[in-house]
């Protein structure tokens, strides 16, 4: 079988293959295909792919001509290759956002598999695109809010007098948002975090970081270790909860999210207008709608003194880590696929039936997320 990887949109810097993977994924049976200039993002030539083994096509339409399978980092258009019918995407897809593509991939009988879909068990870990991704944009959101923030974030004790450390709050203690507690430690600052799960009080503590315990009535785990969405009367007693703690701080970072759904609007506008100016704000939910009520995704603005960073893709912004990443996590899930040294392509397996969305073109019963 041939597994083909193309150049996706010029915003999209990260990739699923390194060369370093290739000759793995020749051992698994699979013959790589590259598009010419898959590299040049992390300034990979493809004399690096061609050495490892990879044979380069020079376009698109080239290459879904011959491949039978295509990892993709977005859902691919596909109805712009209508001579492309029956072959199988597997990719960290976010096809919830993109219905009239999962339709036409359903139209061309394609089988389409999910990582975002990925079970929460220990097998999976190897192969978690969502938590290597989320790691990433933790650790960039700090340094983003940082660069924003017109003051440095650690106690300094200098000749001219100490200054005082930098306040942050972190909504959402997922992997993203432990990422952020992390830098924002190492960097100095005095770090304080918020979650619906309780579980996560001993991991944010465990970084040295102070859990606060606005709502201690309220739990609100879901399946999977995820935050299950929270009725109306939660959500709004949850605002008022957080817009005295969000006057507080300097500098605030969002990540909470629920797989599948847009983001859960947290931060009220009146609550981001109460931070003092000069304070600096990163939604990590911008791309699923944002955490706060003035959030464009993609933009960055200034409210009354208050900078609101709603970033695109954060991840892409450190190519050759996130690449790294997701190759490992790529080959790790096309693995599944090998039965006795050799490449079949089947859904007979917990984790493939979980991100199996089509079956030649068929829907397949997933269940989403309690």
């Amino acid at each position: 079988m041939r597994v083909g990887v193309w150049r996706e949109t010029p915003s999209e810097r990260r990739l699923p293959v390194l060369p370093e993977y290739v000759l793995k994924l020749q051992q698994l049976g699979l013959q790589v295909l590259i598009e010419r200039g898959l590299g040049e993002s992390i300034f990979l030539p493809d004399e690096a792919y061609q050495q490892a083994g990879a044979r380069i096509v020079p376009d698109k339409s080239a290459l879904l001509a011959e491949a039978d399978i295509l990892l993709s980092l977005e859902t691919p258009d596909v109805s712009r290759f209508p001579q492309a019918t029956g072959k199988v995407l597997i990719g960290h897809l976010n096809i919830w956002r993109h219905p009239k593509r999962l339709d036409a991939l359903s139209k061309q009988g394609w089988t389409v598999f999910a990582l975002e879909k990925l079970p929460r068990i220990t097998r999976a870990q190897s192969m978690d695109v969502l938590s290597s991704m989320a790691a990433l944009a933790g650790y960039k959101a700090v340094l983003l809010a940082a660069v924003e923030y017109g003051r440095v974030m650690p106690m300094l004790t200098t000749a001219a007098g100490t200054l005082a450390p930098a306040r942050v709050l972190v909504i959402g203690a997922g992997v993203a948002g432990l990422q952020a507690i992390a830098t924002a430690r190492r960097l100095g600052a005095r770090v304080e975090a918020y979650d619906v799960r309780p579980a996560a009080r001993e991991q944010v503590e465990s970084l040295g970081a102070k859990f606060l315990d606005l709502l201690p009535d309220l739990k609100a785990e879901g399946a999977g270790g995820y935050a299950r969405p929270l009725t109306e009367e939660e959500q709004a007693r949850q605002k008022a909860a957080l817009e005295n703690a969000i006057a507080e701080v300097d500098i605030l970072i969002t990540t909470a999210a629920v797989p599948g759904r847009p983001a859960p609007k947290i931060v009220t506008s009146q609550a981001l207008r109460r931070m003092k100016p000069g304070s600096v704000v990163v939604d990590l939910a911008a791309e699923t709608g944002g955490n706060c009520e003035d959030t464009i995704p993609g933009q960055t603005q200034s409210i009354q003194g208050i900078t609101l960073i709603a970033p695109i893709n954060l991840p892409s912004t450190l190519p050759l880590h996130a690449s790294q990443m997701l190759a490992r996590n790529f080959y790790e899930f096309l693995r599944l696929f090998s039965r006795e040294g050799t490449f079949t392509l089947h859904r007979d397996d917990e984790i493939l039936a979980a991100t199996c969305l089509l079956w030649q073109g068929q829907p397949t019963e997933t269940k989403q997320p309690a």
